[in-house]
């Protein structure tokens, strides 16, 4: 008699059990789905489920309700914890345990569904409805039957848990939803899935779930066996390697060849050669020993070998002589640059001080290098002049940008204990450059970041200090350097940004914007023959006259540095390059005219005549980041009654500045022989143009005061005037910074005339001859010379005219 005739007697029994009962004991179970003609084992330990075994066993009734829990973690399940489809199953038999526990042998029956519960004491008893298979029978559902059949023996072949003779069971299943429910009770899967099949009532839907359960099955069996053997492979050949290895090193060692002991002579030599100060040494032959005992195919002889690599390559004792002729550094220095007298000068002064020093302390005293800073707009020059240096000292150059440098680790570098570690950049920039004493330029140091990483300009302070420097310790290295020698040279954009300890420790040299003489030179010089032999062209090609060079600075420039300006002259090479290349023009010489032809219409132009002709319309002056530049006052007057607006995008300083302007001329309005009833009749409103440019600073007080004065007395300021300079309430000018900036600026915008505070007149000596001698500068103590020289008025006498000629 086969399985399947005691299945179906079995049905026979259990329907007449059930044929007027729908009310059935239920047992809960974990980890687990019983399905429809599954026979399966459950262990008894629950003492409800105790409860409810030994009464069925008591009263003879074999039918019970079996129900899987949704969380296997809850020990005492309520209604809310059990699935609502569970499985009618029949008692077979019940064992005995020895501890007092149970083993049953149940039998699954038919799909049910509870509807109710009645009650859960001492167990659970519901009313269940029994739920029967859709039996419609299609073509489509033959082909998902076979389907199911084939893909289930592909499994059995591959997984470890299933048998041939689970095979030959499911061939003889004809029904779809029983060969379903048979496939899936033998999987091992999660009961939430079994849960899924056991709830779907059409076979079709419940045949198409459990394809997709098994196909998946399949592949995770097939991707595991993959990854072991791919594991397996790595493992032998890792072995086979390491058998390899040994062979061969037995070999050599008989031969006399041993590769480890070449390697290791050759690193003690590099170690020798390197003339490391004792401490040093003795680390980097520790660290040798170290080394000899570490098998070669070891992670930590790489690690330990990298770290040899790194004392043995740095410059310990090896430098570059310093050029003595000072003659001839200035000459170097002057063919690379024009103007700058100042860092030029420092730099000579520098050059001397060692060839003296050198000569008469007879090399015991140490001289400490200076750590300069360049200071100054963009496209001046400050990077470009430290090549220079290195080449009028005849040292090395190193450049490290520093612009968005967050990390500490970039400076000190990082510990030995991380994966990947290597010295900072000071450490690696010494090495690149293979001496001890190299010109090293920190670029952008105004630029450095800080976050949870550390602050890198904390660990520049270091670096940077003469006193400390000569015994720098890398975190990577762990030994000494010394940097005395090493002659740094920051650069930044605004000296104001800079740390106040960092900025404490350097000799700070402003790099100003350049005059349009200035820029003509150095495009003369430099920019037009860098741009000719860059193009391919030849200099008898094309010519550039002095009337080009003029306008491509004031009509297609307008900045502190030459950036822009080289790239104007690029612009215009290419397309000489194209004239010739196709033959229209052999030769072309770049005049005013020519310009405009290749470039187009001029992008600035001089507006200053034109914009204050104007009574209310004042320039004042501004320094910038990017060096000084012109801006223009406008006030305008409307009835009102006395109210200030303020538009430009003011800061607060600068709209206290007007507020003092304005209060002083209510104080003063009829000694300025304006109507001292004015603030009852009109409303004034002061706008600064470039709206969407922020501005700050009290250096407006007097252009503030000059443009309400200037609108109010109705008289338009001279001509080719600006004005800077902070006021007071008592009508006090008080200084300002910045004014060589500014002075430049003003220069470069066409203006003939500046008054300034009398406290700046000591910044004079700082402005280039040029400058003033083509420029009236007046310095005043108060608004009364201001309004004067302006406005050409003086107290109760408003049409004296100005003494500005």
């Amino acid at each position: 008699m086969s399985e399947h005739d005691n299945l179906t007697e079995s049905d026979q029994m259990s329907n007449e059990l059930v044929e007027d009962s729908t009310k059935f004991p239920i047992l809960p179970l974990r980890n687990t789905v019983l399905f429809p003609q599954q026979i399966f084992p459950i262990y008894i330990g629950r003492e409800q489920s105790l409860k409810l075994i030994n009464d069925q066993t008591e009263s003879g009734n074999k039918m019970i309700v079996v129900v899987a829990q949704k969380d296997v973690t809850v020990e005492n399940p309520t209604e809310d914890d059990l699935f609502e489809y569970g499985t009618l199953a029949m008692v077979m038999k019940v064992f005995n345990m020895p501890d007092q526990q149970k083993s049953v042998i149940v039998q699954g029956i038919a799909r049910v569904r509870i509807k109710k519960y009645l009650t859960s004491e001492p167990y659970f008893i519901g009313v269940v409805e029994r739920l029967e298979d859709k039996t419609d029978r299609s073509l489509k559902l033959d082909a998902l039957t076979n389907n199911l059949r084939h893909i289930y023996s592909k499994l059995i072949k591959i997984a470890p848990y299933l048998s041939d003779d689970q095979l030959k069971q499911i061939e003889n299943v004809k029904d779809p939803g029983q060969l379903t429910d048979r496939t899936i009770s033998l999987m091992h899967i999660p009961s939430s899935e079994k849960q899924e099949v056991l709830e779907q009532l059409d076979p079709k839907d419940r045949i198409e779930k459990a394809t997709i359960i098994v196909n998946r099955e399949i592949q995770r069996i097939e991707l595991g066996e993959k990854i072991q053997s791919d594991v397996q492979d790595e493992i032998s050949k890792s072995q086979r390697e390491y058998y390899l290895r040994e062979q061969m090193k037995a070999i050599r060692k008989e031969l006399g060849e041993d590769e480890q002991s070449v390697e290791v002579s050759e690193i003690e030599k590099k170690i020798a050669d390197a003339k490391m100060p004792e401490p040093v040494h003795k680390i980097a032959m520790k660290e040798m020993e170290r080394l000899k005992r570490i098998p070669s195919h070891s992670p930590e002889y790489t690690v330990a070998r990298t770290y040899i690599d790194w004392l043995s390559d740095l410059p310990w004792s090896v430098e570059t002589k310093d050029n003595d002729d000072i003659n001839k550094a200035r000459q170097v220095l002057e063919g690379d640059h024009y103007g700058l007298e100042k860092v030029k000068e420092r730099v000579l002064e520098h050059l001397a001080v060692r060839k003296l020093k050198r000569a008469r302390s007879k090399g015991k005293d140490r001289l400490k290098s200076p750590i300069l800073c360049f200071g100054g707009p963009p496209g001046t020059g400050k990077t470009s002049i430290g090549k220079s240096i290195a080449a009028a000292m005849g040292r090395k150059f190193v450049r490290l940008s520093l612009g968005g440098v967050r990390d500490e680790a970039e400076i000190r570098g990082h510990r030995r204990t991380y994966i990947g570690a290597l010295p900072g950049r000071i450490i690696s920039g010494l090495k690149k450059a293979g001496t001890n004493n190299p010109i090293f330029m920190l670029d952008e140091i105004d630029k450095l970041g800080m976050d949870f990483r550390g602050d890198p300009s904390s660990a520049l302070l270091e670096v940077l200090d003469p006193e400390q420097n000569f015994a720098f310790n890398d975190h990577y290295l762990e030994v000494d350097f010394d940097l005395s020698n090493v002659i740094f040279i920051t650069t930044a954009n605004r000296i104001d940004q800079i740390p106040g300890p960092l900025r404490d420790r350097m000799e700070i040299l402003e790099f100003t914007g350049y005059i349009l003489d200035e820029k003509v030179n150095i495009a003369k010089k430099f920019l037009i023959p860098k741009q000719i032999k860059e193009h391919g062209l030849k200099s008898k090609e094309i010519i550039f006259t002095d009337t080009g060079i003029r306008t491509l600075v004031e009509s297609y420039t307008r900045e502190s540095g030459v950036r822009n300006l080289e790239r104007q002259i690029a612009n215009i090479c290419r397309k000489t390059a194209m004239d010739i290349a196709t033959g229209e023009k052999k030769k072309i010489t770049v005049n005013a005219t020519q310009v405009i032809d290749y470039l187009g219409p001029k992008k600035f132009y001089s507006e200053v005549a034109e914009r204050c002709s104007k009574p209310g319309i004042v320039v004042g002056l501004a320094w910038t980041a990017f060096g000084g530049d012109i801006l223009f006052v406008e006030a305008s007057k409307m009835p009102g009654k006395g109210n200030l607006k303020l538009t430009g995008q003011l800061g607060d300083v600068m709209k206290e500045s007007v507020q003092a302007a304005f209060s002083y001329v209510r104080s003063n309005a009829e000694m300025l022989g304006i109507d001292p009833n004015f603030h009852e009749k009109y409303d004034i409103h002061v706008h600064v143009p470039a709206g969407a440019i922020p501005k700050d600073g009290p250096s407006a007080g007097i252009t503030m005061l000059t443009a309400i004065t200037s609108l109010l007395l109705d008289i338009p300021v001279k001509e080719k005037l600006g004005l800077t300079g902070e006021i007071s309430l008592r009508g006090n000018v008080l200084p300002i910074g910045g004014l060589k900036e500014k002075v430049t600026a003003a220069h470069r915008a066409g203006l003939k005339y500046i008054i300034a505070p009398h406290l700046n007149e000591k910044d004079l000596v700082d402005i280039p001859e040029k400058v003033k001698k083509d420029m009236n500068i007046t310095f005043v103590k108060d608004v009364e010379e201001v309004l004067k020289l302006a406005l050409g008025i003086s107290p109760n006498n408003k049409q004296k005219k100005s003494k500005i000629k």
